[in-house]
């Protein structure tokens, strides 16, 4: 029978040989997701240019039309063209929308655990906006802020889909919480050659690899701080994770320069948060 117990050290060996070899199975970011964040990266580049993107693809046009009339976005008018989109929202925010609605669970394969990505990926984009928040109550660029968010646990389901993977080529069996502490072990490493892989800007990779650690993230610290204040947000509210007065004492507030006043005013918004998590998972 294959062996269901004393299976970390032989899966760990094995990923960590592959993380150092740089030999893990990475998914392909889809296309449009790597020209939309091109687009967006390119102080040259118009609305126009994202129009045209985001309509070469038409299940992601409407997508990005649906989420846009949400009550989240646009709780008072309706928008009818994508141009008009970006006139009200603009090229930021339709980009965060284009991106959500791109990168997703289902990049991922781990047959089985469809549950346990869909929540980890809830997990993310429910970041990804706590993120966004968090920047504009620090005073920050909130550009990059979605995104780090959005990225900031990539590297768990390719551990996932990676340990499933060696499991079954070594006949092992481990159990849900030995596959989940490796993959809490040893995502950031995944997450940084999926990064490096997609050829995200350096500022990004950085701030997702040291977001336990953010006073090593160099030019990404700001960045590592608002992924550090943001998944835990998230947890807070989608998992009841942290009590309320250890949330709103967390270093990280203090250290993006946030007073606890403003930190306070910050958890009101968990309102318009989850009506932007639910309009993007719709």
């Amino acid at each position: 029978m294959p062996d269901t117990h004393s299976s970390a050290d032989p899966l760990t060996r094995e990923l960590d040989s592959r993380i150092q070899a740089g030999n893990l199975d990475i998914p392909m970011l889809p296309e449009v997701a790597q020209k939309v964040i091109a687009i967006t990266n390119n102080p040259d580049s118009s609305a126009s240019e994202l129009v045209k993107v985001i309509q070469g693809d038409q299940a992601l046009a409407a997508r990005v039309m649906r989420i846009a009339n949400s009550a989240a976005y646009s709780p008072n008018a309706s928008i009818v063209s994508l141009q008009q989109a970006i006139a009200r929202l603009g090229m930021v925010s339709i980009r965060d929308i284009a991106l959500a609605a791109s990168i997703n669970a289902r990049m991922f394969k781990a047959p089985g655990y469809e549950d346990r990505i869909g929540a980890m990926w809830r997990h993310a984009l429910a970041t990804a906006l706590w993120c966004k928040e968090i920047a504009r109550r620090a005073r920050m660029n909130v550009e990059a802020a979605f995104l780090c968010g959005l990225l900031h646990s990539v590297g768990k389901p390719i551990m996932l889909q990676e340990t499933l993977d060696v499991a079954g080529a070594e006949e092992l069996q481990p159990e849900l919480d030995l596959l989940l502490e490796i993959v809490d072990e040893l995502h950031l490493d995944a997450a940084r050659l999926a990064l490096e892989h997609w050829r995200m800007p350096e500022l990004i990779i950085d701030a997702v690899t040291h977001q336990d650690d953010y006073q090593e993230a160099g030019n990404g610290k700001d960045q590592a701080k608002l992924i550090r204040a943001g998944k835990q947000f998230a947890s807070h509210f989608l998992f009841n994770e942290l009590d309320k007065d250890t949330l709103l004492a967390l270093p990280a507030m203090a250290d993006l320069n946030l007073y606890p006043d403003e930190v306070a005013e910050l958890y009101e918004q968990s309102d318009t948060v989850n009506q932007g998590l639910e309009a993007m998972r719709a």
